[in-house]
């Protein structure tokens, strides 16, 4: 059968160039189609639910929230592992798919799983999915420094959390970009235990009227002189003042008792769980970027680095972005070792041939056949959704040497 397709390509020299030259065309576009990755992504389908409650113990976090949650995906289809982890007052489980499903399916199957949890978890608690990505999608991660030292820890993180954050999520690719370091800013409320008594209330009341008090209610309108005028009621909170003036009681004499009168309030930083410091020289704020499951690492990284250009007119006065991983440089890195060893490889062999063989023209077969090869694998590799990584590219070296045996 070879031997019939060795002559049929003999005798239809052109029709064979022609399709030899279409093929490398295709391996070429390919090439440039493959994800590119310094990594192989070797890890499962995985699906992680988090869940959050405050305040509680893991004992009571793993009775009512970790178990009913893990218990319920067990029967779940294509579900191979599912591993619970419990903490203070958080709950993580990962649902681990047989090789070969797609993650947005597994993903739409825990949604669906999660809905049969409605009225067995706690009041107040619900479960999120964590970003679709795997678990080498950790590509590119970076700092806030203020040399001037205009801003503390807290307005860095503010700016992170509430700006610089969402413009990286709206880069293609990012499935997720993760705060980390700084002060959380939160209103703090501490109640003098004494005025407390004193007018008779409580913490379940106080807390109730700071709930109730947050919040704009609407009305109808009102026309007059051919005009509509909205009546509404303003009373979204805005600042330390506006909680002060809340109105929780009135006295005997009916004069209205303020949060004020009774507390203290403060700008404050929520509780931390750890810290992220650069170089020794100090705490800062960090952001760290997930990218996207499927996506090219080495694009993504690029158009992060692009956004972060262009909103550096928008970064306060005074604070820059210190990139402080970036696996961009790894890939390059990698990529530019693995090519200059295959082009040593066929440099090699073609010097072999012409030196055993004293024959130029049969050198130029393997200098010609050994890149078409090449870039012919690729196709596969598109195909199967492989990226072109170090154990990717190294095996293709590996196999020159088998063709050309």
């Amino acid at each position: 059968m070879l031997a019939r397709w060795i002559e049929l390509c003999a005798r239809r020299r052109g029709f064979t160039l022609l399709a030899v030259a279409l093929l490398a065309l295709w391996g070429a576009w390919s090439l440039r189609a493959t994800p590119l990755d310094a990594l192989p992504d070797l890890s499962d389908t995985q699906v992680i639910v988090f869940t959050e409650w405050m305040g509680r113990s893991p004992n009571l976090v793993e009775d009512q929230i970790t178990y009913p949650i893990v218990t319920t995906f067990l029967a779940a289809p294509q579900v191979k592992v599912v591993r619970g982890l419990t903490m203070f007052g958080m709950s993580f489980v990962y649902v681990i798919f047989e090789d070969g499903t797609d993650i947005y399916w597994a993903r739409s199957r825990v949604l669906e799983n999660l809905v049969k949890l409605q009225g067995r978890l706690p009041p107040g608690v619900a479960p999120q999915l964590g970003p679709d990505a795997t678990g080498v999608g950790w590509v590119f991660e970076y700092a806030l420094v203020d040399d001037t030292g205009q801003h503390d820890l807290q307005q860095l993180r503010s700016f992170q959390d509430w700006h610089l954050r969402y413009w990286l999520s709206s880069v293609p690719g990012v499935a997720e970009v993760a705060s980390i370091g700084g002060y959380e800013k939160e209103y703090q409320v501490e109640i003098d235990p004494i005025r407390l008594q004193a007018f008779d209330l409580s913490i379940s009341e106080i807390a109730a009227a700071i709930r109730m008090s947050n919040g704009d209610v609407g009305g109808r309108v009102v026309e007059l002189a051919q005009h509509e005028y909205a009546v509404r009621g303003r009373g979204y909170l805005q600042s330390r003042e506006d909680i002060a003036k809340i109105v929780v009681a009135t006295d005997a004499r009916g004069t209205p008792v303020q949060l004020g009168d009774i507390a203290r309030i403060q700008v404050g930083g929520s509780i931390r769980r750890g810290f992220a410091e650069l170089d020794g020289k100090g705490e800062v704020v960090g952001g760290i970027v997930v990218m996207r499951f499927g996506e090219n690492a080495l694009a993504v990284i690029e158009r992060v680095k692009a956004k972060l250009a262009e909103m550096q007119p928008s970064l306060p006065p005074g604070v820059r972005v210190v990139t402080t991983y970036d696996r961009s440089d790894l890939i390059k890195a990698s990529v530019s070792t693995l090519s200059t060893n295959l082009l040593q490889v066929m440099a090699i062999v073609c010097a072999t041939v012409v030196v055993f063989l004293f024959h130029f023209r049969s050198a130029l077969v393997p200098a010609i056949t050994l890149p078409i090869a090449v870039l012919l694998a690729f196709i596969p590799m598109l195909a199967m959704g492989l990226t072109t990584n170090i154990m990717s590219l190294a095996g293709i070296i590996i196999a020159i040497g088998d063709m050309v045996d």
